[in-house]
């Protein structure tokens, strides 16, 4: 029965059995073999629909953020340990803000409506109820529209087309809706991936043809030959068709989320 590949190291050793190892030498080094693990689970989680999950980023702004007029997003950033290290490369929206909700304003309309039709849940209708909000929602949309965000996954900060300091002040709450990337670290099923495994197996072939190609004529003794170019195309074509295969049957589309 074949081992469950979840951690690393298996991750390696699989991948190096597939090639021929311990029967056949396989000339690619250590870190040559770690560095084509690290493309392949790259090239994963920036095209594979399973290498992301939807996250809700909830951070109350601080003084520090009313100052830059914008959010930092960095998973090295600790502060708020709900969001501890946790990879953000997309987001998509953030939730409206409405300061006389959290303060329960007895002079706020929703207020009043929760007040005055939704005191007793089993004789009042909630349909009234429903229409008026989806009414002042849409009238929301249409005077004040959704807050403009911008966030580019490289700088990890996320701008908030908003009143800093005075709409929104230290203390103020947010909730963006995000999407994470999928970690083996944390999701160690990961690394028993079917696509991955392939793809990260292609790589190392590709690489170790690549080693061998810089020996192309070198007779061995007892009249081997070493054919670096047969075993590079052959990786070549297995990545081109692993890659096709991704865009084909494993990718969302191109607008999935913002960066």
């Amino acid at each position: 029965m074949a081992t469950l590949v979840s951690t690393r190291d298996l991750f390696k050793s699989y991948c190096l059995r597939r090639l021929g190892f311990p029967v056949i030498e396989i000339n690619v080094d250590d870190d040559q073999v770690e560095d084509r693990i690290d493309d392949a689970l790259q090239y994963w989680q920036d095209y594979h629909f399973d290498a992301l999950q939807k996250v809700y980023y909830i951070k109350r702004l601080d003084a520090t953020d009313i100052a830059n007029k914008y959010i930092n997003m960095s998973p090295d950033v600790t502060r708020d340990t709900s969001n501890a290290s946790v990879n953000i490369i997309g987001v998509t929206r953030i939730f409206p803000i409405s300061d006389s909700i959290a303060q329960n304003n007895m002079f706020d309309l929703r207020y009043q409506l929760r007040l005055n039709e939704l005191y007793d849940f089993t004789s009042a209708s909630y349909i009234n109820y429903t229409l008026t909000m989806q009414h002042l929602r849409s009238l929301e949309l249409m005077f004040t529209g959704e807050v403009p965000i911008r966030f580019q996954r490289h700088m990890h900060k996320l701008f908030c087309d908003w009143g800093w300091g005075t709409a929104v002040n230290a203390g103020t709450v947010v909730i963006a809706e995000c999407h994470a990337l999928v970690k083996p670290e944390d999701y160690v099923s990961v690394w028993n991936d079917r696509w991955l495994k392939e793809y990260a197996t292609a790589l190392i072939k590709r690489n170790w043809g690549a080693n061998l190609k810089k020996f192309q004529g070198v007779q061995l003794p007892g009249g081997v030959m070493l054919n670096g170019d047969k075993i590079f195309d052959e990786a070549s074509e297995e990545i081109t068709k692993l890659e096709q295969e991704m865009l084909d049957s494993y990718s969302l589309p191109v607008d999935f989320y913002l960066n």
